[in-house]
């Protein structure tokens, strides 16, 4: 089985609540949404070791002894692993008042004695309003309103309460960025390979910053996902990316359990029985309940979108087949390193609008390939009437880089910015600042495989800035109907939908960066200059 687990069990292993929490949800629990909607809770092998390691607690000689081990936690299972329904047991221990979920001490043989939560306050944040209805807090609703425990609680639509008001769960969607504040003693991210949105990253890290807030409560997070998508800079993807590093030893922090499976790379996916080893190790104990024919016969379907279905059923981070760039390749070039000294030679990249979307221009150092942008500008989620990219801050970066760098030639794209670039052009020269449009289909197209070939080859570096990033990641194809003179098929970039949230004028304008570049190069930017010697 192809597994992550951080941390990795320990030789001896920790005094742990979790017997005790899994007695309770055996006991009083229902199973939520479902063709075994309402029959008592079972919970399988894998579950139970995954609630066993979630409550850990520091042992009885230990300084902080009793206190829990982890207080973040975060699992990635395929689809249809009931994740969600885990999650809402979970949830719906954490409010009831006898559940044993915090420690009180320790018996005789050193095992931790467990307890309630004194007014508990539960967020089960879900990433559209839509969605609270299909995720981890309606499958709670259910599962408290048709089990022992209904008469416990006052049981609402939008919260779930304990009858002496003492304590609460609240669904949150649509402002989860409202939490910043809340006095947290557990609270649950669900399908977080979702979270793509600045607003919904922003609210998950407010949220976590809420956790130590009550130290007697002994609060702690919960994330449950499927495996993301790489390049979309979700938080998933963040915390997978997380997890690699501290189970590298680059990032020391023992406050972190994180769990992930998939499907190995050993499985033969031009198979059946490839395909079907595959899904039954990604499946874990689920392939027992599983429709696993159905499941493999989705794979021969033509239409079916394979890179999909690997991430969804395999559950292995795999790009989307309409991404237009490698975004773990990307994430590979990243370098942490210092920008190009002033006087060096540097060519830049602008793209943006001016009221919808975002703004962005990207430098490229001339020697070395490195990019780093020199600002980009999002329009914000809950945008004002009238927002617009600030022109003073754009001309300001721009005028920034003239005065540092040897700014050898901006490719600026002018629509919505015409006037601004006619402006640029006339204060540092109309051979310096190139108004290169994109809407030039053959020619935008080899921009893009020349940047897309850069990046594959890892002639491109860069800073690693997440914004960039995220707009390299969102980057969608947008297929041509001719092709190249070989005949090899030409495409451009665009986002994912018109109305899509999700930003990628900063990969146009890389390319376009990239693009000065190498026409700076071809006009010998890179040559020697010969120095004049004079002889006496």
């Amino acid at each position: 089985m192809s597994t992550l687990v951080v941390p990795g069990p320990d030789r001896r292993p920790w005094p742990t609540l979790g017997p005790q929490v899994c007695e309770f949800i055996e006991s009083f629990l229902v199973h939520g949404p479902g063709d075994i909607r309402g029959e008592p809770a079972r919970i399988d092998d894998e579950t139970r070791g995954l609630i066993y390691r979630a409550y850990e607690v520091y042992p009885r000689r230990h300084q902080r002894k009793g206190r829990r081990r982890f207080k973040r936690v975060g699992i990635s299972l395929r689809k249809g692993t009931a994740k969600t329904e885990k999650a809402a047991w979970i949830a719906a221990c954490e409010l009831h008042p006898d559940a044993p979920v915090r420690c009180d001490g320790f018996d005789a043989r050193g095992q931790p004695v467990g307890i309630g939560v004194g007014d508990p306050y539960i967020p089960m944040v879900a990433y559209t309003e839509e969605q609270t209805e299909d995720l981890a807090y309606a499958a709670l609703y259910v599962i408290l309103c048709e089990g022992p425990l209904a008469d416990d609680f006052d049981i609402g639509l939008e919260r779930i309460a304990r009858l002496n008001g003492d304590g609460k769960a609240q669904a949150l969607a649509s402002a989860p960025d409202a939490r910043d504040g809340a006095r947290t003693t557990f609270q649950h991210f669900d399908e977080t390979h979702r979270f793509t949105l600045p607003r919904l990253r922003d609210a998950h890290k407010t949220m976590l910053a809420n956790i130590p807030k009550r130290k007697l409560a002994d609060p702690w997070s919960l994330d449950t996902t499927t495996a993301p998508s790489p390049g979309e800079g979700s938080v998933a993807e963040g915390t997978m990316d997380y997890a690699k590093a501290v189970d590298a030893g680059k990032i020391k922090d023992a406050r972190l359990f994180f769990f992930h499976r998939q499907a190995g790379d050993g499985h033969d996916l031009e198979t059946e029985e490839g395909v079907r080893a595959a899904v039954i190790e990604a499946s874990g104990p689920a392939a027992e309940w599983s429709d696993i024919d159905s499941i493999v016969e989705l794979w021969r379907d033509p239409q079916t979108d394979r890179a999909y279905y690997e991430r969804v059923w395999l559950n292995r981070p795999v790009q989307t087949s309409a991404q237009a760039f490698d975004a773990e390749r990307w994430k590979e070039l990243a370098r942490e390193q210092e920008q190009p000294d002033a006087g060096e030679a540097i060519v830049i990249g602008f793209d943006g609008s001016r009221f919808m979307d975002a703004t962005a221009l990207i430098a490229t150092h001339v020697k070395s390939g490195y990019q780093f942008p020199l600002g980009i500008w999002e329009r914000p989620a809950k945008a004002p009437d009238g927002w617009e990219v600030p022109e003073g801050e754009v001309n300001a970066a721009l005028a920034a880089a003239f005065e540092h760098w040897n700014v050898l030639r901006v490719y600026a794209d002018p629509p919505y910015w015409e006037t601004t670039v006619d402006q640029w052009a006339g204060d540092y020269g109309d051979k310096r600042v190139v108004r290169w449009w994109t809407n030039r289909p053959k020619q935008t197209a080899y921009a893009i495989r020349a940047y897309q070939t850069a990046i594959k080859a890892g002639e491109v570096t860069h800073s690693g800035d997440e914004t960039f990033a995220r707009h390299i990641g969102n980057a969608r194809r947008q297929e041509l109907n001719f092709a190249d003179d070989q005949g090899q098929p030409l495409h451009l970039i665009r986002k994912e939908r018109s109305d899509s949230p999700h930003k990628m004028d900063a990969a146009m304008a890389g390319t376009l960066s990239w693009e000065a570049r190498g026409d700076e190069i071809a006009a010998g930017a890179l040559k020697k200059k010969k120095r004049n010697v004079t002889f006496h």
